[in-house]
């Protein structure tokens, strides 16, 4: 019996050290699921805090070259304004559109960030922006269209060109014709004169026409050139009447020389007309001028606030 007993009391020690050690088995298996769940949740946080920032980064990024590509694209419209010359008005012209291209791309990468990174304040801010840029760039494609024509710069080159040729010819071709008869002498030297001298005034003319934007100044210009032009013709339809017979054919090339210099003096007219140098300009001074500004300070405001964001890249 006493065997019995001390059999089954070791029995139940040895029970008891094995459910002992599956406890303590089954405790170090919990704290090391624990720990790995711990873990993993930091890393997750760890991943999360990484993915923020290196998305800040690009939003940053993204908002300096906006403010970038934004001047440029004003300055090169600008430029295009300005330029002399129809090549280099092309020029500046197709520099600002892929300037404003790149602005679009900037807008469209930097929109999914702030959105992602839940900034309302900031997607306010490019919202702004998106709204003002398409005022600039309807404003803007005006401007370069009218700039790219350059009717006024052309205007001017016939001006100073073929219409100071023509009409130095037309002075040329005067210059050494005598009258029938000696007592008509003064009388073709004061005709002579009276023809240089109204399509001299005729010159005179196209310079302020070219330069003015008023419809109504312009028009009064052009009645003083017509009456210039037929004192001019009537001058020679006189001077034809009183020169030598051999005289005449400096006469037809006077008339010639006259027909080619108002043929050009109405080429100048219908560019000046058009004044898309000047309207381009105008635009550029004034309504551009009110817009710029605008863009520019919504965009440095957008840059402000993204470098101030903490190093988490969430509030």
């Amino acid at each position: 019996m006493e065997q019995l007993n001390r059999g089954s009391s070791a029995g139940r020690e040895r029970e008891g050290g094995l459910r002992g050690t599956h406890g303590m088995s089954w405790a170090r298996s919990k704290t090391s699921r624990i720990a790995l769940m711990i873990w993993s949740l930091v890393a997750m946080i760890g991943c999360d805090v990484n993915a923020a920032l290196e998305q800040v980064s690009q939003a940053r990024h993204l908002s300096a070259d906006l403010l970038i590509q934004f001047t440029k694209a004003a300055d090169a419209a600008n430029r295009a304004v300005m330029a002399d010359t129809d090549e280099a008005s092309l020029a500046f012209a197709r520099e600002a559109e892929q300037a404003k291209e790149k602005v679009q791309v900037d807008i469209d990468g930097l929109k999914p960030l702030l959105e992602g990174l839940h900034y309302s304040d900031e997607g306010r801010l490019l919202q702004e922006f998106v709204n003002q840029f398409r005022d600039y760039s309807e404003l803007d494609r005006r401007i370069l269209d009218l700039a790219v024509e350059n009717t006024n710069l052309k205007a001017q080159r016939l001006s100073f060109g073929p219409a100071q040729e023509a009409a130095d010819s037309f002075r040329d071709s005067l210059k050494s014709v005598a009258p029938r008869i000696p007592a008509d002498k003064w009388r073709v030297e004061a005709l002579v004169a009276t023809a240089v001298a109204t399509v001299r005034e005729i010159q005179v003319l196209q310079a302020p026409h070219i330069a003015d934007a008023d419809e109504a100044v312009m028009t009064r210009m052009e009645k003083s050139m017509a009456t210039s032009e037929a004192a001019a013709r009537n001058a020679l339809t006189t001077l034809s009447s009183l020169v030598a017979p051999g005289f005449q054919p400096q006469i037809a090339a006077a008339k010639a020389s006259l027909d080619r210099f108002m043929a050009v003096n109405q080429q100048i007219i219908t560019l000046s007309r058009r004044n898309t140098n000047v309207r381009s300009l105008a635009l550029s001074l004034d309504q551009k001028q009110k817009v710029i500004p605008k863009c520019e300070n919504v965009l440095h405001a957008l840059r402000d606030a993204l470098a101030k964001r903490g190093t988490t890249g969430t509030r």
